[in-house]
């Protein structure tokens, strides 16, 4: 570790740890893990680290962005400096790794029953995902003075005061944001849940995430 636990914030792999331990105390892959007790009770069919052949047309394409050139699709293999990453690797290279903190593959509507279930405090159509109690630790903030910006719980950015994210929202909303310029966003108060995938990159190239924020809070008039 870096750091001690509790003397200092540093971005990192602890999801991905978090995936091996999964891994090492159910004795499952962590594909196989994740497929039987999340994707398919919440019937997420179309999520997946590596895609089927039947499913590989299906995959939105990824763009990069620049002032000068605007849009252009990005090549199947990108490096920059010790990063290296490819847009195709959902169906090329060895298949073999299953992050933690990372890669999964799904549709919007896929995405919107994982939303979903965590806005109904973990349970959709029936079926529990996690306890009521689990996703309020899940979502609470365990960062306080060490983190000055936002909130953080256990997966999740956590809005503790309107100040702190600069634009409209809720105190309690929670989310996350992806490598590709997605974002999802949990708001409990307001009932309600975003979702922005737009597979551009490099991350915030355009500002069309915080932009469709503040649209769907402005269309709250009641």
């Amino acid at each position: 570790m870096m750091h001690h636990p509790g003397d200092q914030w540093e971005y990192g792999l602890s999801i991905d740890l978090l995936g091996y331990l999964i891994e090492v105390v159910s004795g499952k892959s962590f594909n196989d893990f994740l497929k039987e007790r999340i994707f398919e009770p919440l019937k997420m069919y179309d999520t997946h680290f590596y895609l089927p052949e039947n499913k590989v047309s299906r995959l939105a394409a990824a763009y990069q962005y620049s002032p000068e050139k605007g849009l252009s699709k990005l090549p199947e293999a990108i490096s920059e400096g010790n990063l290296e990453f490819s847009p195709a690797y959902p169906y090329r290279g060895p298949q073999k790794f299953h992050a933690g903190g990372a890669g999964l593959c799904a549709t919007i509507s896929d995405y919107a029953r994982f939303a979903q279930m965590l806005l109904n405090g973990g349970e959709l159509d029936g079926v529990r995902i996690l306890s009521r109690k689990s996703v309020e630790l899940m979502t609470a903030d365990f960062m306080g003075r060490l983190n000055s910006e936002m909130g953080f719980g256990l997966g999740f950015g956590i809005r503790r005061a309107l100040r702190e994210g600069g634009e409209l929202g809720s105190v309690g909303a929670y989310g996350w944001s992806g490598f590709w310029n997605t974002r999802f966003l949990i708001d409990p108060h307001e009932q309600m849940f975003t979702i922005v995938m737009t597979q551009l990159y490099p991350y915030a190239a355009v500002d069309l995430m915080d932009k469709f924020t503040v649209m769907v809070y402005q269309a709250i008039v009641d």
